[in-house]
């Protein structure tokens, strides 16, 4: 092997190495879109069941839930779309029924703070 063949060796080897790293780079892509697109489908079945089961009055007082706390507003759509899901609602959650479920989760979720001295 000459200078030129081990030349030309090693911008043969440079290429395919690039190209490898574009095709891993083109499957990660792919894998990520897969999954923002599957993210997506959930989140679209979840806004559909839940302006199923909620009055007006309730998605409003929910929508301005996920405003202050968004944590709390995930936790009360993810236990409602499980009730659904599993058959337990039965008719349309009211804005009061909202109410006394935040007041519950608040309940639980609450951190108390003693100061000792």
């Amino acid at each position: 092997m000459g200078v030129d063949d081990r030349e030309l060796e090693e911008i043969r080897r440079k290429k395919l190495l690039e190209l490898q790293k574009r095709l891993q780079l083109a499957q990660q892509l792919e894998e990520e879109a897969k999954i923002q697109e599957e993210k997506e489908k959930i989140e679209a079945l979840k806004r559909m069941i839940l302006s199923r089961i909620l009055t007006p009055e309730a998605k409003d007082r929910l929508a301005r839930v996920r405003m202050v706390k968004p944590e709390i507003a995930a936790l009360v759509e993810e236990y409602l779309v499980g009730l659904y899901q599993s058959g337990q609602i039965r008719g349309k959650i009211t804005d009061e029924t909202l109410k006394k479920l935040l007041a519950r989760i608040h309940e639980r979720t609450r951190k108390d703070f003693k100061i000792k001295k």
